[in-house]
């Protein structure tokens, strides 16, 4: 991918040692579709080389975080050779935001779902607006979570609560993802001030202690987390064949409940 990789699709600001990266497709509930994943990739990239900016706040424009993955960029990708560059696209996204030498905030309003919803686990600490709702809903269209989900949950919440996350599809309220433990804070009052205070905070403490611990870690995960991308990339591909994603995907288009048979 071009270092300068250009998208009006994700827009940077920088206000001291604090950037801000906003999700900007307000007309599709910021759905990231592969010009958008590129351009994120591109933009922490930078950001990651700066030694001017330590704290990192993603955020979507408009009335949502993320609503997931583009349909349409789903739909239209049904041979593995077109769909696996998606995957590894999405994959460099999770490992770069993961790992990113900066303390990373995601600010959630309105909807952070399926890919969405990943993107936000894949950051050090979640602020949620109140009214916001949380879902890790890929088993409605028959599919498995991708962005690394799998490595995520596991990790906050252990294997069987994140099988009866993943396998429930339930679309959360911000507080009942925080009482899981999926989330860090829920927003008191404007989630605008929320964020404002934590990174007030966070800029008053010895910061590259912080970003030093986050790396350890990062690096001592690294092989887990590759492992699981690669195993969600094929896994995902499977389930793209089978005949519930088809009803899924069609129930989703014609705004029905699914009839699956586990094939």
């Amino acid at each position: 991918m071009p270092a300068n990789y250009v998208t009006d699709k994700v827009n940077v600001k920088v206000d001291g040692r604090v950037a801000t990266v906003e999700l900007n497709r307000p007309e599709s509930l910021n759905a990231m579709d592969i010009d958008m994943i590129k351009g994120l990739v591109c933009r922490l990239k930078e950001i990651g080389d700066s030694d001017d900016v330590d704290i990192v706040v993603i955020t979507g424009k408009g009335k949502a975080f993320s609503a997931g993955g583009d349909i349409k960029t789903m739909l239209s990708n049904s041979d593995p050779s077109e769909f696996y560059p998606v995957m590894e696209c999405i994959n460099e996204l999770v490992i770069t935001l993961y790992s990113l030498p900066k303390l990373t905030i995601s600010a959630v309003t309105g909807a952070a779902a399926g890919l969405g919803f990943s993107l936000a686990l894949a950051t050090d600490y979640i602020i949620a607006d109140k009214d916001s709702k949380l879902a890790m809903n890929f088993i409605g269209i028959g599919l498995i979570p991708d962005g690394g989900a799998h490595f995520f949950l596991e990790k906050r919440l252990g294997e069987t609560r994140t099988k009866q996350v993943i396998w429930d599809g339930k679309v959360m309220t911000s507080e009942e993802a925080f009482s899981l433990g999926l989330i860090q804070e829920v927003a008191d009052g404007e989630l605008q001030d929320a964020v404002h205070i934590r990174v007030t905070d966070w800029l008053s403490r010895p910061v590259q202690a912080m970003i030093k611990t986050k790396k350890i870690l990062a690096e001592k995960n690294r092989p887990q987390l590759l492992k699981l991308l690669e195993l969600e990339k094929y896994g995902q591909q499977k389930m793209r064949e089978t005949q519930d994603h088809q009803e899924g995907i069609k129930a989703f288009i014609e705004k029905r409940k699914p009839t699956f048979i586990g094939k």
